[in-house]
């Protein structure tokens, strides 16, 4: 348990330091500024690769950027849709690299997008069936290894979730330079901002894995 702790404490202050930097690096990179705005450069990637039955739109909040592939909708947040700095270009681009994954059926998309569904289950429960299953570890284990086994599938999920954001952020970096829309001294600070980012990936799925070899621990230590 003490190496366990270690761990805990290892990617958390990880954790720490990847948000620090992601700040930074986004505050830094939103005051360099480019000629088109967020919503251009998507409209745009999404033109160039061919892709026409996906909308841009703007949503409320600060980093809620994502790619909705129920409705094909690239949701940029505020500052990012009407934003025309490098920082902006790289996100927009970034969430359309997932809507070009989406229509060439990129296979670690469509498995993700395979396990949301399961995914959303185990979330919406596992927290009360873990400490359910600690509770009554000695009488009846099995509901431990069903909480274990649940959160063994959002840990998969997010190791899966990796490929699906890197390949998303290199489509996103190799576009903006082949498009002209970043050059020699704005693309390394793009490739820069989702490098960053894809970290936070990382660091979430590392948690993900330290908290179920947790449990698995519990569980291992009571048959001891």
């Amino acid at each position: 348990m003490n190496a366990y702790f270690i761990l805990f404490i290892a990617i958390t202050l990880a954790s720490w330091g990847v948000s620090a930097l992601l700040n930074h690096r986004f505050k830094q990179y939103s005051k360099v500024y480019l000629p088109l705005t967020g919503r251009e450069v998507a409209e745009k990637m999404l033109r160039d690769n061919g892709i026409t039955d996906v909308q841009v739109i703007s949503t409320p909040g600060h980093l809620t950027d994502h790619y909705d592939p129920r409705n094909k909708t690239v949701n940029l947040s505020d500052a990012v849709y009407s934003s025309n700095s490098v920082a902006a270009a790289a996100v927009a681009a970034h969430e359309c690299g997932h809507a070009v994954q989406h229509a060439y059926a990129y296979a670690p998309l469509s498995m993700r997008s395979a396990l949301v569904p399961v995914v959303s289950f185990a979330s919406k429960w596992v927290t009360w069936i873990l400490l359910g299953g600690i509770l009554l570890l000695e009488v009846f284990p099995q509901l431990l290894i069903a909480g274990i086994i649940l959160y063994a599938l959002i840990t998969l999920f997010s190791f899966i979730t990796l490929p699906v954001e890197i390949n998303a952020s290199q489509r996103a970096v190799a576009w903006l330079e082949q498009a002209g829309i970043t050059d020699h001294q704005t693309t390394p600070m793009a490739s820069a901002a989702l490098r960053t980012a894809a970290y936070t990936y990382v660091v979430a799925a590392l948690s993900s894995l330290g908290t179920l070899v947790y449990y698995i621990l519990i569980l291992v230590g009571r048959r001891d």
